[in-house]
């Protein structure tokens, strides 16, 4: 950028470096970071609207935003520009369970898991996976999925969180109590110490309108992952 201000590339890549810190969680300057990044997506779509680049920085701003359904066509175009853009198909799924397309989900995963078996980014593709089995209460499967998960994530506390609540709801309280323990000990804050601590968190929290996605996805996640955690001993408060 300090060579070329101009540079597509560098607007895109940068918007995407930013948007990944929200969306991971490793920033105190949330609002700011996405505000620059959707600046520098803006920009790359107006000097290269056909670029994929510039789409998948306007996509990570949608999603880093919470708006999953604005940042579908976002994913979509890349991919119909570039098939193998696994990066994209992943998070098009993602952007897919929170709208409510759960049906098309985990072939999405299965699809990016085809195309790049040693991604670095694989236990990412097992969480969704994992999770949206957990959302429909196929309990068996998701601890399989979880499971490669927590594997392939070593450090990341949500494949644990995930897991306290799957054992809680096969009323196996012991490992579920272990699972909850250690995703807050892996946590960098104090999401995992209660319910609604949890809630105002990441993917369930309040960083824009509809960040917990559709009505029917809060429903499911209220019904599952939520009641496993009050089994697993998570308090309300």
């Amino acid at each position: 950028m300090a060579v070329d201000p101009r540079s597509v590339e560098a607007q895109g890549w940068l918007a995407d470096a930013l948007t990944g810190r929200v969306l991971d969680n490793v920033t105190d300057t949330a609002e700011a970071d996405i505000a620059r990044a959707e600046s520098l997506a803006a920009q790359a779509l107006a000097a290269s609207p056909r670029s994929p680049l510039a789409h998948l920085a306007k996509g990570q701003v949608l999603r880093a935003q919470g708006r999953f359904e604005e940042a579908i066509p976002e994913y979509e175009t890349i991919v119909a520009s570039n098939r193998n853009w696994v990066f994209a198909i992943s998070n098009l799924g993602q952007c897919k369970l929170f709208t409510g397309a759960l049906d098309e989900v985990i072939p999405l995963q299965e699809q990016a898991l085809r195309l790049s078996p040693r991604d670095p980014n694989i236990g990412v593709y097992y969480l969704r996976i994992g999770l949206v089995h957990l959302l429909q209460s196929r309990t068996d499967e998701a601890i399989i999925w979880l499971e490669k998960a927590r594997g392939a994530m070593s450090g990341h506390p949500m494949p644990h969180a995930f897991l306290a609540s799957v054992h809680a709801l096969e009323g196996e309280i012991e490992r579920a109590a272990a699972e909850l323990t250690e995703a807050r000990r892996l946590s960098g804050d104090d999401r995992y110490s209660s319910i609604t601590h949890l809630k105002a968190a990441g993917y369930f929290g309040a960083t824009a309108p509809g960040y917990f996605g559709a009505p029917k996805i809060r429903a499911l996640f209220k019904a599952t992952y939520f009641a496993g955690l009050r089994k697993a001993g998570m308090p309300e408060e």
